[in-house]
């Protein structure tokens, strides 16, 4: 092993395949029945979020071209855009899933490390109100996609792990799961923190830990585990996606401050109840890996890479790489 270790780091590809672009990127719009929320939506998406995000694919052909030296490579989730909402047990999304997963396995191989994203277990519509967590979605990215639960790897005093926020974190998203599926779930987050507790009490004093946590709302709950919290201090960094920007990501702890939203429906109420608990995220020392694309606003998208001394003389180096944002080909 060399005595420089790169890691490169991606995040929010949101990748396309044929089926979802088939669906058109007013996806999200047609699943709004009120047109004030639906037309707000729509200048939300055109000037601040995203414009058309069924669109983005060229962003990952750009970043493995320009990662090629990297001894390893995290992928921290949602690898589609989950035009249906349930995450990959609808086949359109599974297809998107599996071809952007292919070509980074194709590039990295078992350099590879893949974590979960929300939107590979389904996401409720943003003001719409559809979809949710499914568990027929949970099984088809283990049984077809091959993704693991919960992973940790080893380079010298460093120790990676990766988990899923949206088990972690899921008495915020409860509601989002069904009624009959609910209890499943549960054992499922039991199953997951028990995993989670016993790497961080196998931790040696000397350890330092980048943890990879898709959304940072299941940080909260992290802290609330004996195990965890008796190591947190050896948590160097945590790696976060799904905020997209270093706006959003910047804004979330002013926004802690606020009251919390009681109107707009559930999905604005679940979004102030996790900003709420942003000021908890400080222990874990959190840095946003932006999505590929960014933001339209900013038009600030990119990836990180991490610059470890597997023997941990310094601490990690992060640097972050802009991808210029251009339309894609047209064919």
């Amino acid at each position: 092993m060399s005595e420089t270790v790169q890691i490169g780091i991606v995040s929010d590809i949101h990748y396309a395949g044929a089926a979802e672009r088939a669906r058109g990127n007013d996806f999200e719009l047609l699943a709004v029945p009120n047109p004030i929320l639906r037309r707000g939506l729509h200048l939300y998406r055109r000037y601040v979020w995203m414009h058309e995000p069924l669109s983005q694919n060229y962003l990952l052909d750009r970043f493995l071209e320009r990662s090629g030296g990297c001894d390893f490579v995290v992928a921290n989730g949602d690898y589609s855009c989950d035009s249906s909402f349930v995450g990959v047990s609808d086949d359109a999304v599974c297809q998107s899933v599996g071809e952007c997963l292919a070509k980074l396995r194709q590039k990295f191989g078992t350099q590879l490390l893949i974590n979960y994203g929300d939107h590979e277990l389904g996401k409720v519509s943003f003001f719409g109100g559809r979809g949710g967590m499914r568990l027929a979605s949970w099984h088809r990215a283990q049984q077809e996609l091959e993704l693991k639960p919960f992973w940790k790897h080893t380079i010298g005093r460093y120790v990676l792990m990766g988990v899923v926020s949206s088990l972690v974190g899921l008495p915020i998203f409860e509601a989002d799961t069904l009624a009959a599926e609910r209890a499943q779930w549960h054992r499922l987050r039991g199953e997951h923190l028990e995993e989670i507790r016993q790497s961080f009490a196998e931790l040696r004093a000397e350890n330092r830990v980048l943890l990879f946590c898709h959304d940072p709302t299941a940080l909260p709950f992290l802290a609330q585990e004996p195990a965890v919290n008796a190591r947190i201090r050896q948590i160097e960094q945590t790696i976060i996606g799904h905020l997209h920007s270093n706006l959003i990501f910047w804004k979330s702890r002013w926004l802690a401050g606020l009251p919390r939203i009681t109107f707009l429906g559930h999905t604005a109420k679940r979004m102030s109840s996790a900003l709420s608990k942003a000021k908890e995220w400080k222990p874990f020392h959190v840095r946003l890996c932006p999505a590929l694309a960014g933001i339209e606003l900013l038009k600030d998208g990119g990836y990180l890479t991490a610059e470890l001394q597997p023997d941990g003389g310094m601490p990690a180096r992060f640097q972050f790489h802009r991808l210029k944002r251009e339309a894609p080909p047209r064919r």
